[in-house]
Formats: C-alpha cells, structure tokens, sequence
C-alpha cells in the first residue's frame, strides 16, 4: 500500500474521485484512490440519487435575492443562512447575487445543460458495461406544484431547456393526479422531465469502487489526505499518520474540502458548503412511481425498491456537524403536504452532507494554472451524482491529450483565479 511511485493519485474517493477514476483505467492510465474515511461516505452518500439534465438551470436566477432575503434567517427555510461572522461567505454571496441576471443565468444554464446531457448518457453506458448494481432507473422525473404562480414560472421555462436538448412535457393538475395516486389534491400542475434517471447513490459509488478496483485501480479508505506537495516531475501527498505517497499527477476530487488543500498551493477555489438534508425510510406501500420535486417546498422524493427518501434543503452554516431536526422536520412537513403516505413505516437514516458550491453553479475541472502535475475535479454543487459520470470522462480526455467529448472552457479552473 506505500508504493514509491504512482501514475495518478485521486484525493477523494466520492462520486466525481472514482468516476475520474474509472476513465483514467479506461484510458490507460494508473491510478490510486485516497479516500479519508470509506468510499461514498460523505457528500456522496445520503441525497436523493436523481440524474437530471433538468437541473440545468443555475441556482442563481433573476429574482433569487429577494427570496434569499425572506428566508434565509428562517429556520426551515429551503435555504436557510446561519448567523455568523464570516468575510469568505458574505464575498461569495455577493458574487452569487451578481450573477442573478438573465444573461449570466444562461451561460450557466448551457455550461450545466452540456455537463448534465453527456453524464446522462453515458451513465446508461456504464450501467450496463460495467455492470453496475445501483436501482437504476429510467421513468423521469416531475416538478410538481400547489402554487399557480410557481407552476408557471416554471413552465415559462420549458421553452429554453428544450433548446439545451432538455426534454419537458407540462401537465394540468387534474391530469397529474390523474397519473398519481400517490398525490394529495391540491396539485395545480406538473413539468415532467422523460429524460431523466435515478439511482440509489450509496449503491452506485460502491459499485464504481468496485469496478475500479476490478480495473487494477487501488482504491486505499482510511487515508486522510493532509498536504499536497508539487514537485518538478510529479506529485507528493502527505497523509495522516506520518505516511506519504508519490504519483505523476494528482486529481483533487474532496468536494467541500477541496479549497482547504489547494489554497496553500496559492488556488483559489470559491466553493462554500452547501449543507443538505435527508430522511431514508422504509419504502410505503404508496409511493410516487417516478422521483418528484415539491418545487414550492423544494423538497426532493425519491422511492427504490430497497427504499425511500426525503431530501433537499440549502443550508449555509460552515461545516457545522450538527443535525438539525429543523431542517429535517421540515422535509416531512413538506411531504405531508404532497403525499398521501408521506414516510415509510421505518427510518432507516437521517443524514446530512456538505455540498460544494461555486457562485456560478459550475465545477472546476482541469488543470491548475500553476502546477502542471495539479489537476481539480470539484465544485458540483447539488449534481454530483448526476454530473459524476461526464466528469470523470473530461478529466481522462484533458489528462490523456485526447479531444474532450464536451467543450470544457465553461468548467476552466482559470476563472477562479
């Protein structure tokens, strides 16, 4: 396990560390996996598993601000901000509330739609080349609304997604329910998005490691990266412990952590933790036959036949590790509101994760402008999970000299810098 020398060292052994991972054996490379604790276990691991080219649009919208402002010092909130005292957060939100314009909500919307579409892809690909076992499913998913006014905000966008290769079909709600009998009424109308999948994400890092692993890739857990060391012909990394390990490049895939590493190598990388929320059940013997949003609640269901799940929320606290019952509470207050059988008979976990955020919604993917050996994989904010598989394959195309499946100039770390 302390080889003097390997070809790629990937820091994080999460959705976006793994799926880099997996490209690079496919395209000839080396690699070794270092994962602080096991594979999948943190940002990874507890959200709603949705594959969704219908997220393309940013977080950032016009608009945004002023609803930021009724909520964000409201517990429950969907997005909630957490008083404190903090220059590095309040700069990054300026610059999010900057980019609520109609034009910056496109260019981030085409750099999303592309990422989003490829991933979706070739996700099927490698469902069935590497035979993953993950609950994957292919039967859509729906926004649904209670509020009329939201409904039709929301319809009003169907017309530029569909332009981005985004399917979408808007329903009445008397037809939704029609199709639903897992809704409550109250339901004015639906946006349906055909294209999209799901899967059950702790199943699918897994298997990701698995087939790594299957690959000749290393894939080490309990290994805490600490430092990161350019050197003139590759990488050194220090880890917990005393140990170290050696490679030609190094991959920086630690989500939410990945400023902290990379900021002493003079990169700077705006990503805030996003901190989100979720309940697993028992799956109840109605559930909704295809993921939902409640987009007025902005609370995400998804139900696999090993489970079912409550999720969502926006959290600005840090990486504070408490689990807060309020925001918890508040996606089965959400629920309940939508669904006829709002839980399942069993909690099986109540979990929360950090999300890494870029003001633009963008991830950071290639080469550092200032060490050749450097390359980062982060900033995914909500779609890791979605975006992981496009990701991975972009970082084996830059990193191997080959033409990138997508233009990757919306994704250049040199924006941040």
């Amino acid at each position: 396990m302390n080889s003097p020398h390997d070809d790629v060292l990937i820091l994080g052994g999460g959705a976006i560390g793994l799926a880099t991972a997996l490209a690079l054996l496919e395209a000839g490379r080396g690699v070794r996996v270092l994962e602080a604790a096991t594979v999948g276990g943190a940002t990874s691991h507890g959200n709603c598993g949705t594959i969704t080219p219908s997220h393309a649009p940013p977080l950032a919208a016009p608009g945004v601000p002023w609803r930021a402002l009724k909520w964000m010092l409201t517990p429950d909130a969907p997005l909630y901000l957490k008083p404190r005292i903090d220059p590095a957060l309040w700069r990054w939100l300026l610059t999010f509330a900057g980019r609520c314009n109609a034009r910056d909500w496109r260019t981030s919307t085409a750099g999303r739609a592309a990422i989003l579409n490829d991933s979706r892809a070739r996700l099927k690909d490698w469902i069935g080349r590497y035979g993953l076992q993950c609950d994957f499913g292919e039967t859509g998913l729906d926004y649904v609304f209670r509020e009329r006014g939201n409904f039709e905000h929301y319809a009003a966008e169907c017309a530029p997604l569909n332009e981005l290769g985004i399917a979408t079909e808007v329903i009445d709600g008397a037809d939704y329910l029609r199709q639903e009998p897992a809704l409550r009424e109250g339901v004015v109308g639906a946006v349906r998005f055909p294209d999209d999948a799901h899967l059950r994400p702790d199943r699918y890092v897994a298997e990701l490691a698995r087939a790594v692993r299957e690959r000749g890739g290393i894939v080490e857990e309990g290994c805490r990266v600490e430092a990161l060391e350019p050197q003139a012909g590759g990488v050194r990394v220090r880890v917990a412990g005393g140990g170290e390990r050696c490679g030609r490049d190094a991959v920086v895939a630690m989500a939410a952590w990945t400023p902290a590493l990379v900021r002493p190598l003079g990169l700077k990388l705006p990503i805030q933790p996003g901190k989100g929320y979720s309940i697993t059940y028992s799956r109840p013997a109605l559930a909704p036959r295809r993921p939902l949003v409640l987009k007025d609640r902005s609370v995400c269901v998804t139900a696999w036949d090993s489970g079912f799940r409550l999720g969502s929320t926006m959290e600005f606290s840090g990486h504070d590790t408490a689990l807060n019952a309020v925001r918890l509470g508040a996606l089965e207050r959400a629920a309940r509101e939508y669904l006829h059988e709002p839980v399942g008979a069993t909690v099986q976990e109540k979990w929360y994760g950090w999300r890494p955020m870029t003001w633009d919604d963008l991830p950071a993917l290639g080469r550092s402008p200032r060490h050749p050996h450097v390359w980062l994989a982060a900033g995914h904010g909500m779609l890791g999970i979605s975006m992981s598989a496009a990701s991975g394959q972009l970082m084996a195309d830059l990193m191997t000299g080959r033409a990138p499946a997508i233009d990757p100039s919306p994704y250049r770390v040199e924006r941040f810098q």
